[in-house]
C-alpha cells in the first residue's frame, strides 16, 4: 500500500468535474489538486474519469458463481474468488453480498435448500485470510415466503457484521410478480411447469403465506435490529407496502414495481434503488416499471447491479447523461448506496476518506475500465 498521484485525470468530485489529481497516502485520499500540469512522479491517466470505487447493496452475481448450471454445485471458495475478482473488474469496491436465507424444503415442485450460513461462514473466513481483493459484507434476503426463515436467521450473530437485512417477498399475486401472468411465463419459461403445476404451486404459496407470513416478516425486521443491520423493502408495489415499510424502519427499496411506490418512498424519506441492467435495457425484465421513467420524475436514488455486475458503471453514466449531471449519476453507485448504509468513510472524492477509486473512460456507447484501487492498493 504505498503512496503514489494519479495525474491528469478527470475527478468526479460531489458537485462537479475537474481536470487534476489525486494524491493518496497510506490508503486514504490526502489531496486533490486541480489543474492540467502533471505533478512529478504522477500516473498520467490520459484524461481519464477518475470516480469514487462503486458500492454494490445487492447483487445476486455470487449464487450464479456457486451454481453455474441448475442442480451444479461449484466450491464455495472458488466461486467466491471469482465473484470477488469479477467485481474488482467492473469497478465495484465495496459489495453486500445477498444471500437467501429462508428455505422450501418439503416441496416436490420448486423446492430449494438453506445455503446461506455455509456461504456466509466462507466469504468471513476468505475476508479474515485477506485473500479477497474487494470489500465484502453481507446483506440477508429474508424470503418471507418460505418454511425455514427464522430458524436461518438465528443462525446469525453480532459477530458477523451483516449490514443489511432485506424483506423478500414472492407471494404469487403481490409485489414483484402481482400481474401472475408474468410469473405464469417466468415459471413455465424457466422451470418448465405445466398449466396444472403452476397452479397447484400459487394455491401452494397462497395457503404457506396466509399460514407463517405475518409471523416471517417480524422476525426478519427483529432479527435485523438484533444483528444491528440496515432494513430494507423490496418489490414495493402500492402505497400500503411503503407504508408497512416505512413502520418497520426500511432505510431503502429495493426495485420499487410502480410509480405510485417510488413517490411514496420519496415522501416516506426512504431511498429508492433500481436496477442497472432495467436501466441498459430500457425496462424491467418482469414487466414492472421503467428505471428511467423513475429518474425523469425525480425518484431513483441508488443503482444495484443486481445480476450484472458490469452493468452499474454504465448505467450510472446513462444516467448522468440523462439528467446532463455526470457526478448525480455517479452518486446512483458511491456516495448514495454509502449513506444509506452508514458508510461515512467512502463513496466520495473528499481528503480523509479511504482511497477507493475507479479509473475509466467512455468508448462510444459502453465504457472502458482502466484500474481499481480498494483503500490504496492496485486490484484490477
Amino acid at each position: 500500500m504505498g503512496d503514489f498521484i494519479l495525474g491528469n485525470a478527470v475527478l468526479v468530485l460531489p458537485d462537479r468535474l475537474v481536470r487534476g489529481a489525486l494524491v493518496v497516502a497510506e490508503g486514504r485520499i490526502a489531496e486533490i489538486r486541480e489543474g492540467a500540469d502533471l505533478p512529478p512522479g504522477a500516473l498520467d491517466c490520459g484524461g481519464d474519469f477518475l470516480a469514487p470505487g462503486l458500492i454494490e447493496l445487492h447483487t445476486d452475481n455470487l449464487e450464479r458463481h456457486t451454481e453455474p448450471r441448475p442442480k451444479v454445485p461449484w466450491p464455495h471458495e472458488a466461486a467466491i474468488l471469482a465473484h470477488d475478482a469479477e467485481l474488482a473488474g467492473c469497478g465495484i469496491t465495496t459489495v453486500f453480498d445477498a444471500l437467501r436465507v429462508g428455505s422450501l424444503p418439503s416441496r416436490k415442485k420448486g423446492r430449494y435448500g438453506e445455503y446461506a450460513r455455509a456461504l456466509a461462514d466462507d466469504i468471513l473466513g476468505l475476508r479474515m485470510a485477506g485473500v479477497l481483493k474487494i470489500d465484502h459484507l453481507l446483506h440477508l434476503r429474508a424470503e418471507i415466503c418460505s418454511e425455514t426463515l427464522p430458524e436461518e436467521l438465528a443462525k446469525f450473530g453480532a459477530a458477523d457484521g451483516v449490514g443489511i437485512v432485506s424483506l423478500m417477498d414472492h407471494t404469487p399475486g403481490q409485489r414483484q410478480f402481482r400481474d401472475l401472468t408474468q410469473l405464469r411465463h417466468y415459471l413455465m419459461g424457466k422451470h418448465g411447469f405445466t398449466e396444472a403445476e403452476f397452479d397447484a404451486h400459487v394455491a401452494d404459496r397462497l395457503a404457506l403465506s396466509a399460514e407463517v407470513g405475518a409471523a416471517h416478516e417480524a422476525a426478519a425486521v427483529a432479527a435485523a435490529r438484533r444483528l444491528g443491520a440496515h432494513l430494507a423493502s423490496h418489490d414495493d408495489t402500492a402505497g400500503t407496502d411503503v407504508a408497512q415499510s416505512a413502520a418497520h424502519g426500511a432505510r431503502f427499496a429495493e426495485f420499487p414495481t410502480t410509480p405510485e411506490a417510488a413517490r411514496a418512498c420519496q415522501a416516506a424519506g426512504i431511498a429508492v434503488m433500481m436496477g442497472a441492467p432495467n436501466v441498459i435495457r430500457g425496462g424491467s425484465h418482469s414487466g414492472n416499471v421503467a428505471a428511467e421513467t423513475l429518474a425523469v420524475a425525480g425518484c431513483l436514488d441508488i443503482l444495484s447491479s443486481d445480476y450484472v455486475p458490469a452493468a452499474l458503471l454504465l448505467a450510472a453514466l446513462r444516467l448522468g447523461d440523462l439528467w446532463s449531471d455526470l457526478p448525480r449519476g455517479v452518486a446512483t453507485v458511491t456516495a448514495a448506496p454509502a449513506a444509506a448504509v452508514g458508510l461515512t468513510d467512502r463513496g466520495r472524492l473528499v481528503p480523509g476518506l479511504r482511497a477507493d477509486l475507479v479509473r475509466f473512460r467512455r468508448h462510444g456507447a459502453t465504457v472502458l475500465l482502466r484500474g481499481t484501487w480498494v483503500a490504496g492498493q492496485r486490484v484490477a
